[in-house]
């Protein structure tokens, strides 16, 4: 078997992101038969529909639909942003959903994780995240779901996440992995 290409996005492009380290930890969890690869939002201008109108697509629109189309599976890693999503990654969703009827992302698993600075852990961009990948039919996980509630206090003085959060993430990781191969 051929290995599964598992593309991550994360919602977070802030330096030190509590998202990019949730991300990092999942990467180095996932097995060896998993080819797993960032892939980047942040360059990606607002999408406009005038773009793909007019055939005056951005560079970085085609080559980021095209990373997306080679992808096997999804994870998004996410901050919530005023109880929703962040706009980096609205725009990356919208973005590999079109030209409308030429979506990349359909048919394929995916997750999510998220996390926040507050009690609830991401709760409301869980959902709202949730809401747009069942429309793009990326087959999403259902269990287990996984907020991470509290960042601050799951890394150490070091910035390094502490075990028992590893652990948390790792038993979120092996659910994954066991989702993703019941369609590979």
């Amino acid at each position: 078997m051929e290995k599964v290409r598992v593309g991550i996005l994360v919602g977070s492009a802030r330096k030190n992101a509590f998202s990019q380290l949730i991300a990092d930890t999942i990467m180095k969890q996932l097995p060896d038969e998993f080819e797993v690869k960032q892939v980047k939002i942040d360059n990606l201008i607002m999408f406009n529909q005038d773009y793909d109108d007019n055939n005056e697509t951005p560079k970085e629109y085609a080559d980021f639909r095209e990373e997306v189309k080679n992808c096997d599976a999804y994870l998004f890693v996410t901050p919530e942003y005023n109880r929703s999503m962040p706009p980096l990654l609205k725009n990356a969703l919208d973005i590999a959903s079109r030209p409308a009827g030429q979506s990349v992302w359909g048919g394929k698993p995916g997750a999510i994780i998220s996390v926040s600075p507050g009690v609830m852990g991401g709760f409301g961009s869980n959902n709202h995240i949730r809401q747009v990948l069942m429309f793009l039919d990326i087959r999403t996980m259902q269990q287990p779901e996984r907020y991470i509630g509290n960042i601050s206090e799951c890394v150490d003085e070091h910035g390094k996440l502490l075990l028992a959060t590893e652990k948390f993430i790792h038993t979120f990781t092996d659910s994954y992995v066991k989702w993703v191969k019941n369609f590979y």
